[in-house]
């Protein structure tokens, strides 16, 4: 029994800890506050309630807002020279995971030389070390999805060689997260099922992994155990904050389990997925896969334990096979509206599902080798003929 506990973020958790944000001990006297390039920031007031807490400790900001859903190269080297030119000793990432791994990949490149691409490993990139300490992150999470407030990973998108690829480093862990689930009611019921299913494959990828730990696993199961309990109330009645608490808190553990286990390969296919078809939600392409993919393990014998253990942390107590989660899976897809889900209405194209299956090795082929039996080319392919409609 060996591992490594490394999560160094101070993390304030809970109904109205953003007000509590002008009482930290904060990196510096000047903020480059990443957002997306969509209106809710400033339509919810999120946006102004941060300035104006950084403003009642001394510090000044400035706003880059160009960042998209799934989270582009370009904006990264835009955002690093507006940190550089503007004198800024932090980043901000305001928002759900793309803004946050944003504020991270350009947290590196603020005072780093080269192109971001320079320090990728996997496809195109040129696996440089990152020599010096990124700029100081806070993370300021209003979404339930990505757990980037509790690891150091951010996925961004090159577009012009259609790669999206995670990177991260010690120093891209957030020095400070707060988790405020009143700034969750907002978002809406797609997106809220779509962001607490990424949450649950974090989870369960991380108790299937070779390097899973007893600390990750005890973090895995509450999390996927919150998320069935909570995730269909969350998705049906957004104003309901006790749901919202319940997956906020999964999320954030779910974070934990990336750091101290991570994601196999369901993460590399549907990153290959959203790679080709931007428009294509992260959490909605883990989903229209999941089912085949679970499946796919739960046919080897190495896998049965764990995913018996997954459906009774889903919430079925009686589970005795590993196919159990599977059923479970399902029905939580089903509770939640999202179990009919199209590859074809993204343009996917069914045609040539081989493509897929060859950039997830290309770009993320890290992630296979620490699958619990190994996820063959040939496997991809079948994972992604039984998904795709």
């Amino acid at each position: 029994m060996q591992f490594e506990y490394f999560v160094p973020s101070k993390i304030l958790f809970g109904p109205g800890k953003l007000a509590e944000l002008h009482k930290q001990v904060l990196p510096g006297k000047k903020a480059l506050i990443v957002i997306s390039a969509g209106k809710s920031m400033r339509a919810n007031g999120y946006l102004e309630r941060v300035q104006a807490e950084l403003k009642m400790t001394g510090v000044e900001s400035v706003v880059f807002d160009k960042i998209l859903p799934n989270p582009i190269h370009k904006h990264v080297m835009e955002g690093a020279l507006l940190a550089k030119k503007e004198g800024c000793d932090f980043v901000v990432g305001l928002g759900g995971g793309s803004s946050i791994d944003s504020a991270k990949s350009i947290a590196v490149m603020a005072t780093n030389p080269g192109d971001y691409w320079d320090y990728i490993s996997g496809g195109s990139g040129k696996q440089k070390q990152v020599v010096n300490a990124p700029l100081p992150i806070v993370a300021i999470t209003t979404t339930a999805g990505t757990g980037t407030e509790a690891d150091p990973f951010t996925v961004i998108t090159k577009e012009d060689t259609e790669e999206k690829i995670g990177f991260g480093v010690d120093g891209t862990f957030p020095v400070l997260s707060i988790v405020d689930p009143e700034l969750m009611v907002s978002v809406p019921a797609q997106l809220t099922a779509y962001q607490g299913f990424d949450a649950l494959f974090h989870s369960t990828e991380g108790y299937l992994n070779q390097t899973a730990n007893p600390i990750s696993d005890m973090l895995a199961l509450k999390a996927i155990e919150l998320i069935g309990r909570s995730l269909p109330t969350a998705v049906k009645n957004g104003q309901n904050l006790e749901a919202r608490t319940d997956v906020a808190l999964a999320n954030t553990l779910a974070g934990m389990v990336e750091s101290l286990s991570g994601c196999i390969s369901e993460h590399s296919i549907e990153h290959a997925l959203s790679a080709y078809h931007p428009a294509l939600p992260h959490g909605a392409g883990l989903i229209m896969i999941s089912l085949a993919y679970y499946e796919n393990f739960a046919g080897k014998p190495e896998c049965a334990e764990r995913m018996i253990e997954m459906a009774k942390a889903l919430g079925d107590e009686d589970a005795k096979e590993p196919m159990d989660f599977v059923k479970r899976l399902r029905a939580l897809q089903e509770a939640c509206g999202v179990d009919e889900l199209k590859m074809s209405e993204y343009g996917v194209d069914g045609n040539d599902l081989l493509k897929y299956a060859v950039k997830a090795r290309d770009t993320m082929g890290g992630l296979f080798e620490v699958d619990p039996v190994p996820v063959t080319e040939e496997d991809c392919v079948w994972i992604l003929e039984h998904s795709y409609r």
